[in-house]
């Protein structure tokens, strides 16, 4: 029995979102194929995501000098405790999807918070004589993504979608090379091919979807 972690990264739900919509679909057609498996959801824009500031660096200190957690102010311990719950729950996943829209040519910001979040040296990788390296082995993470226009993300172009490139990298040094991609491209460009675009990324999830 293995464990999906499904992370959403949209205000927008349903058919109001490109990116949810083709998430959710892959979704069902999973839980489907791997009845057995558990799913844990994780709304990045309702999940109480804390962004690196001084409160949090300070809390670091604390604890990195010996003293007791108890000694925190009440709202940095529960900054430091959710910060912690973020990273467990990433860390006990098999599987990692990620669904998202583009903004901007990046991913929305609460998304980068929340991989913030999961750098920690000793939990997701480690400095070693040769350079950082990942600690988190056997994970597959699927990234769901929308976009108004279209990209070239072959080997060799032009970095463009920096939201994607940026996800992988991270995943990478994390030590997660298993790393599937849905983009979701060109409805905003050419409306009247909706139909056919969401139909083909609904495909390749439902394909997807048999074997993650």
């Amino acid at each position: 029995m293995s464990k999906l972690l499904y992370v959403t990264v949209s205000p927008l739900t349903g058919e109001k979102s490109k990116s949810m919509n083709v998430g959710d679909h892959f979704l069902n057609d999973w839980k489907a194929n791997h009845p057995n498996d558990n799913v844990e959801t994780l709304d990045l824009f309702k999940g109480d995501i804390p962004f690196l500031n001084q409160d949090i660096f300070d809390a670091w200190s604390v604890l990195k000098s010996g003293e007791s957690v108890y000694t925190l102010p009440k709202k940095d311990r529960e900054k430091v405790r959710r910060n912690d719950e973020l990273l467990n729950q990433f860390m006990e996943a098999d599987k990692i999807v990620f669904v998202n829209p583009m903004w901007n040519l990046f991913f929305p910001p609460v998304l980068k918070a929340y991989i913030d979040i999961l750098c920690v040296a000793g939990k997701t990788f480690a400095y070693t004589a040769e350079g950082p390296v990942g600690l988190l082995k056997d994970k597959k993470v699927l990234h769901i993504q929308s976009s108004g226009g279209v990209y070239d993300r072959s080997e060799g172009a032009p970095i463009v979608d920096f939201g994607d490139a940026y996800l992988k990298h991270m995943m990478g040094f994390f030590g997660i090379f298993d790393y599937e991609a849905i983009h979701i491209d060109g409805i905003d460009a050419a409306p009247d091919k909706k139909d056919e675009i969401m139909g083909a990324a609904k495909d390749k999830a439902s394909e997807i979807a048999k074997k993650f």
